[in-house]
């Protein structure tokens, strides 16, 4: 039997080890389908319910493996159902491959059913390389490139299939003019600044009294030297989100999460610090970096096109963080420098897990949702893996999680999408099946994704040899970082047309899949409600009813903020049971960090 382009297709995504590939069905790759059916399923096909969660899933298997995720959809719907996920993927620089169906080239132009023009459609998400397959001899050519663009430029890339190509006899590029031959692999390389720039970076790090180091995912592998960096500066570390797993939150002088989520040792860090370093981010919020004039500054990234525009930097140094660091190490001076910013920086964090376990401590209306986080940290097995979704769960996420060494954790950072939650623990699963995946989620990105994406998690339970994903769902029936973004910013009350969701049970749908699920409605049985999760013998549902009115207070907030913000919450909401009461105001003034002391 000849071989097809669609059977070629798939032997050349399992030279390049692609193992699963993230997908719905539709007849605009059935060609595909059937080569699978040939193909005995290799790579593995991975039926998501739904394409977007298809996309989320290639993401989260992208990010937590460090390998090539690879999503397939069909024609029309299938395609654009993709993009929020393959946008997620280009916001957060993670490599994936889209592969998706286009209606025959016979109908081209005719307004034919599912015709869309998908070039034009994926110009922008992917592009860094989108290309349509209309003859057998552009593959392999544009498979590899599609793949090595990805490595290499850390972005989505995309495959345009029609769907009589698939079906296609293959026969490869031959040595002729206008023919474009292939070959398998990249190795890897290294990019390291000048040795004149590193000269003029250790300069300015060095004439620095009060460092201050932000690291992002781009750091991720160069741990011991950021490390080492650190100690020699005496310096403090923020982690941007997407950089939260990068260095250990034991560590004395790691101040947590920057921005709005973030820490107040963070902020205060950036406030008062006089030179900055910044390694694989690119942390958007200008505000929370130092002012203007006060600090000078350093960035070391790989991505040209992403440095120096977060901060006005004195040295960017284009490079590898791990071998940019190795080759500037050397430079810098740790004798004659002053231990007491070092001292300020871990006593400020000291003060601050001391102020997230008083708030977490706080009664609340059924459940403190911080308390649901932080019953958690210390239960979290070394090997563990974390998704957050999207809302004020992030804040709790970001906030309340330890991480340790081995431990990994992400969410969506830059996209800051809802719903992704549940498929990148899924996406997590096929990348490490041998380790226990946590997704924390809102009840609105459970009602949006993860409900139906639980059905997958049932379909999939026995390819994973640790069978635990436990899904937490924190049930306050408000779409609550939105809630109290219009209170803090928009000086309004809650809307609670667009606000409030319906009580949806969770564990009881999980129930009904033949999985575990829990429901808990009083604070003194979250922490069993976890360890139940943590010994189910596959995927759990825990749900935790929460109180919507403990606020995520932003780390700059002042007492003044806060009582004003309160004050317009009482004079404004109407009546909603726990969400607006009378003693609101009282409860924000206790989840604030101390009026008097910081």
């Amino acid at each position: 039997m000849s071989t097809k382009v669609s059977d070629h297709i798939l032997e050349r995504l399992r030279a390049w080890g692609v193992e699963e590939v993230f997908g719905y069905p539709g007849d605009g790759i059935n060609g595909l389908l059937a080569a699978w059916g040939r193909a005995e399923n290799r790579p593995r096909f991975v039926q998501s319910r739904h394409e977007e969660m298809s996309a989320f899933e290639a993401v989260g298997y992208a990010k937590f493996s460090g390998r090539l995720g690879v999503c397939a959809a069909t024609s029309g719907p299938g395609a654009i159902h993709l993009l929020n996920g393959l946008y997620d993927a280009k916001l957060d620089h993670v490599p994936v491959l889209a592969i998706v169906g286009q209606t025959n080239r016979t109908a081209m132009g005719g307004s034919y059913q599912q015709e869309v023009d998908l070039h034009t459609l994926y110009k922008d998400v992917a592009s860094e390389f989108v290309e349509t397959v209309t003859v057998p001899e552009q593959l392999p050519n544009v498979l590899d490139r599609a793949i090595r663009t990805a490595y290499a430029r850390r972005c989505p890339t995309a495959l345009i299939i029609p769907g009589d190509v698939q079906e296609l006899d293959y026969s490869p590029p031959t040595h002729a003019f206008k023919m474009v031959p292939s070959s398998l692999g990249m190795s890897e390389f290294t990019a390291t600044p000048t040795d004149e720039a590193l000269r003029r970076a250790a300069d300015v790090l060095n004439a620095g009294e009060k460092v201050a180091v932000l690291v992002g995912q781009g750091a991720a592998g160069a741990v011991a030297e950021v490390r080492e960096v650190a100690e020699l500066l005496g310096a403090g570390v923020a982690k941007a989100l997407l950089g939260k797993d990068v260095l250990s939150d034991e560590l004395p002088y790691v101040t947590g999460p920057i921005g709005l989520l973030g820490s107040r040792p963070s902020y205060e860090l950036m406030r008062d610090c006089d030179t900055l370093l910044t390694i694989g981010s690119s942390f958007p919020y200008t505000q929370f970096m130092p002012e203007f004039g006060k600090a000078r500054a350093v960035q070391i990234d790989i991505d040209a096109h992403m440095i120096g525009m977060r901060y006005p930097y004195e040295v960017n140094l284009v490079g590898d963080a791990q071998a940019t660091l190795r080759r500037l190490i050397p430079l810098l001076k740790a004798e004659g420098r002053s231990r007491k910013w070092y001292d300020t920086v871990c006593a400020n964090v000291k003060r601050w897990h001391t102020t997230m376990e008083r708030r977490a401590a706080v009664a609340a209306d059924p459940i403190n949702p911080e308390y649901v986080a932080r019953a958690l940290d210390p239960l979290l097995p070394d090997n563990a893996i974390l998704t957050s979704d999207s809302g004020s769960v992030a804040n709790w996420y970001a906030r309340h999680i330890t991480m340790r060494p081995g431990m990994r954790g992400s969410l969506s950072g830059t996209l800051a999408t809802m719903g992704p939650g549940v498929p990148y623990a899924i996406g997590a699963k096929f990348a490490h099946p041998d380790r226990p995946v946590f997704a924390l989620v809102g009840d609105g990105a459970m009602q949006m994704n993860g409900l139906a994406e639980m059905i997958t998690a049932a379909k999939y339970r026995d390819l994973w040899s640790d069978p635990r994903l436990v899904v937490a769902v924190w049930n306050n029936q408000d779409l609550n970082q939105v809630t109290w973004e219009m209170r803090a910013m928009e000086g309004a009350p809650s809307f609670l047309p667009s606000q409030s969701i319906p009580d949806v049970q969770y564990a009881a749908f999980a129930r009904s899949l033949g999985l575990t699920g829990i429901r808990v409605e009083k604070p003194e049985d979250v922490e069993a409600a976890w360890r139940a999760g943590l010994e189910a013998d596959g995927p759990a549902v825990l749900e935790f009813l929460t109180d919507p009115a403990v606020p995520p207070i932003p780390p700059h907030a002042g007492w003044e903020q806060m009582e004003a913000t309160a004050a317009s919450i009482l004079k404004g909401d109407a009546d909603r049971g726990s969400m607006i009461k009378q003693g609101l105001k009282a409860k924000v003034q206790e989840f604030l960090p101390g009026r008097a002391k910081q």
